[in-house]
């Protein structure tokens, strides 16, 4: 693999499960960038929420981002609010290649757990729908590609991989 592949969309959309798919089959090293924030902070996200809130998580996410763009390519498994700092859009658009994992509102809704999510405190459904009511035009123009994630995991990457190579993004 010549440049990261990062994988952006709301959470539940599949990022973690699409990068350990996309790592076996290419044998490229996964990196999830929530994983690398906690390791270089030494606190959980949840942590970092409560004591710095948003504001100073984005800056965690953002330095945590540079280093990989720096480092060995990986395909990357980003945090859902990523692309609400444009230096972070600039960054992935401008060293890799940034994917869209598109996945249906409400299963994400239905999937996606609320006692690990700091920001989606109190009614999950609101939350969630006023987060992807924000974020689906950040994810759009941040995208090289939109893919309809909505197949079993194994099945989707094959199909990704193949969209991928097809328009010499990867090989």
């Amino acid at each position: 693999m010549r440049k990261p592949l990062f994988l952006i969309g709301m959470m539940g959309c599949g990022k973690s499960t699409m990068a350990a798919q996309l790592s076996r089959l290419t044998g490229a090293p996964r990196l999830d960038l929530d994983e690398e924030i906690e390791r270089r902070e030494g606190r959980s996200i949840p942590e970092i929420f409560a004591a710095d809130g948003d504001a100073g998580f984005r800056l965690c996410e953002t330095t945590a981002l540079r280093a990989v763009c720096a480092g060995v390519p990986h395909i990357v498994a980003t945090g859902g609010g990523i692309v609400t700092r444009q230096e972070n859009i600039d960054l992935m658009r401008a060293h890799g290649t940034v994917i869209w994992l598109c996945r249906p509102l409400e299963d994400m809704i239905r999937d996606v757990r609320q006692d690990t999510r700091p920001n989606l405190a109190g009614d999950k459904e609101e939350r969630m729908r006023t987060l992807y009511a924000a974020r689906e035009p950040l994810y759009r123009a941040a995208a090289h590609i939109a893919f309809s994630n909505h197949m079993p995991p194994h099945q989707a990457a094959q199909q990704l991989l193949h969209m991928l190579e097809s328009q010499g993004m990867i090989g």
